[in-house]
């Protein structure tokens, strides 16, 4: 173990009125992981660890899902974008896989968005974050990541494990994970398990999907009812356009064939 790296505590799994629509009770531990400043292995480093095909589609998806959603709305959807929560420290920081903005960051005039710097006017931690595991290193993802979720102010945090490639030390692999703030400021791992997942923050499931697996979001937690990406919703009105002038189509051809055995 590190020297100074704060554990987080663990404690049994009590009941939340927040959670009544999640999925059935999960016994796994209830975590809260530690609101600190940060610590020294938190810096960042400039060096970027490859991801795969397969991590590169996942947050492909979610992102396309999250922005669709979000239109008209005042929000940002954002991959990789840098959230700095300590002005003395800038260097402690996280860039999620995936992250959830509302309101959107001021965008300064003539100039281009880089990070989130929670000092600044304007600027506050995501509502949501999502973190892929990479198999390189779920270490990361399960034990790192929260903490620092927990320092940023981030609300929400889903952790997603496509090849449940995390340590056994959460008491895992567990597909998805989903932390939150609670009324305390306390950051509480408040499920983990194969999903679905309730999220405060969207109203919403995650849910695994898909071979190889997927994560998608959907309004029941049966997965029926999809939140679909622009380009799904773009082919799913042109086909509910098509079946409409089909149905239309048949109608009057069978009104021709009524009235043509009429006049017969």
């Amino acid at each position: 173990m590190a020297r100074g790296v704060l554990m987080p505590r663990q404690e049994r799994m009590l009941p939340l009125s927040s959670m009544a629509s999640t999925s059935p009770a999960h016994r796994e531990p209830r975590i809260i992981y530690p609101v600190s400043r940060g610590q020294e292995d938190w810096a960042l480093s400039d060096e970027t660890m490859p991801e795969s095909i397969e991590h590169d589609r996942a947050v492909d998806l979610l992102r396309a899902i999250l922005t669709y959603w979000a239109r008209g709305r005042d929000a940002l959807v954002a991959r990789n974008f840098a959230i700095r929560w300590d002005e003395r420290e800038p260097r402690f920081g996280v860039d999620p896989d995936v992250s959830l903005f509302s309101p959107a960051p001021p965008v300064p005039p003539g100039q281009d968005l880089k990070s989130v710097r929670t000092w600044v006017e304007g600027h506050a931690a995501p509502l949501l974050a999502v973190e892929i595991v990479s198999e390189t290193n779920p270490n990361k993802d399960y034990v790192i990541a929260p903490e620092k979720y927990a320092a940023s102010g981030t609300r929400e945090l889903c952790v997603f494990d496509p090849r449940l490639a995390g340590p056994a030390s959460r008491g895992g692999p567990h597909r998805i994970q989903v932390g939150r703030r609670d009324e305390h400021g306390d950051f509480v791992r408040c499920y983990a398990g194969d999903g679905p997942a309730y999220s405060e923050v969207l109203s919403a499931y995650f849910v695994a999907s898909g071979e190889p697996s997927m994560m998608r979001i959907a309004d029941d937690e049966a997965g029926a009812r999809l939140w679909p990406t622009s380009d799904e919703a773009e082919r799913a009105a042109k086909e509910a356009e098509r079946a409409a002038k089909e149905a239309a189509l048949a109608r009057i051809a069978e009104l021709e064939a009524a009235l043509r055995a009429k006049r017969a």
